[in-house]
């Protein structure tokens, strides 16, 4: 425990929001703002894992101020940057709280529940069964770029929202839109046959390539949401065989039990926002423990060793204990600093307190965060009002996807034979 707070303290010396003549819930350049919302996640979860109340109004103030007009996490200065899952780690930082009955705001402001149901609503109206049979793009505004991308992390974001919505609320449509998002990513192949869960792919093809990189965070998000519907279908097979084969696959990220960022570490390329990926895989692994204790073991086995090599990382900078990436590099920093490393660090290291930490509280639980299912819909419709009916659109975007890949695999046998 004083590992963490020793973590906590030195990331949130990168924070300025809180100061004068700062913006509450921004991070200085080069930080983007999805991970000053990550960020603040990690600081709810220190707050669970240890019971420090140290950070608990910085992260409220935070919380709270980047809500934008709509109380929807869609701050109009973040335009030109939001993408779909930029909103979605702000969400996900609010269905934290709620679930971890982190204090709550005042009445008159909005609540962690409605928040988070907010960004889940606005994401829902976005389904996008124009290209690829459904999905979402990366980004949210046409004039982004990024826009025809339909990627994972999005997808895997608005899927891990909705699996803990459903757990929490108890409300079956939530949990129709995680199936849905499901299928979805396993039918363009962003997951496969060995639960490898890939970057994404682009909608001017129709989705018939995939980026093939693998990330921690992807990992991750499906991991915890499947382990959540394994957790509200009361272990149905089909979800243990997800979550099973999720956690089997998040393998790749680990080189004798010690997390690495496969994609870019080993050849330094890792950016500002990569080097922060292995926090959420971390906290993700953890918190899936308690909807699925059978994952205990396993992820433990990571989880314990990771732990270890990323606190003897922490040895570099003036203060002789600055986090660097490469926690397989033992003792020696490798040089780099950042709130990415510190957040990784801090968050693999709490989550080893996972095993002595309450469970996730519901609404029928002792959960006190109050409720909003129209939320961020600016109307009286909301999703979970109106259902996700099948439309036309996605009728014939599914069928359109399936005769493309079907053309592309036909290409490709005579290719070979040829």
């Amino acid at each position: 425990m004083s590992v963490a707070k020793t973590l906590a303290y030195d990331m949130m010396l990168y924070y300025n929001g809180n100061t004068t003549g700062n913006i509450p819930g921004n991070l200085p350049p080069p930080y983007y703002w999805w991970e000053t919302g990550a960020m603040f996640g990690a600081m709810i979860d220190y707050w669970y894992y240890t019971g420090d109340t140290t950070y608990n109004d910085v992260t409220t103030q935070a919380l709270l101020f980047q809500t934008g007009p709509n109380q929807d996490y869609m701050p109009p200065n973040q335009t030109k940057t939001e993408g779909n899952d930029d909103q979605g780690f702000w969400g996900l930082a609010a269905m934290s709280a709620a679930e971890a009955n982190f204090p709550n705001p005042p009445a008159n402001q909005p609540q962690w529940l409605s928040l988070a149901q907010a960004v889940f609503n606005t994401q829902a109206f976005r389904w996008d069964t124009s290209t690829c049979g459904g999905g979402l793009r990366w980004q949210i505004f046409t004039f982004n770029n990024g826009y025809t991308y339909k990627n994972s992390i999005s997808n895997g974001c608005f899927f891990n929202l909705g699996a803990r919505l459903a757990k929490y609320t108890g409300n079956d449509t939530y949990a129709q839109w995680a199936e849905r998002t499901w299928e979805w990513m396993e039918s363009i192949k962003l997951i496969d046959q060995n639960y490898y869960v890939y970057d994404g792919s682009d909608d001017t093809i129709n989705c018939t390539r995939v980026n093939m990189l693998q990330w921690t965070y992807n990992a991750g998000a499906m991991l915890l949401g499947a382990a959540n519907m394994y957790n509200y279908t009361n272990g149905s097979t089909i979800w243990e065989e997800r979550m099973n084969g999720l956690m089997k696959g998040t393998d790749v990220f680990f080189n004798n039990s010690i997390m690495q960022e496969v994609a870019c570490e080993g050849v330094g390329k890792c950016d500002v926002d990569q080097k922060s990926f292995k926090a959420y895989l971390a906290r993700w692994m953890a918190a899936s423990t308690k909807m699925a204790p059978n994952l205990t073991d396993a992820v433990m086995a990571k989880l314990g060793p990771s732990a270890q090599a990323a606190a003897a990382q922490c040895s570099g900078g003036e203060n002789g204990r600055t986090c660097g990436l490469k926690w397989t590099n033992g003792s020696v920093w490798d040089g780099t600093y950042g709130v990415g490393q510190q957040m990784a660090a801090l968050e693999v290291v709490q989550s080893n307190l996972i095993q002595s930490a309450r469970g996730p509280v519901t609404n029928t639980t002792g959960g006190t965060s109050t409720g909003n299912n129209a939320a961020g819909s600016n109307s009286q419709n909301s999703v979970l009002t109106t259902g996700i009916p099948v439309t036309k659109g996605d009728q014939i975007g599914a069928g359109f996807l399936t005769t493309a890949v079907l053309v592309i695999f036909i290409g490709t046998l005579w290719w070979m034979i040829c």
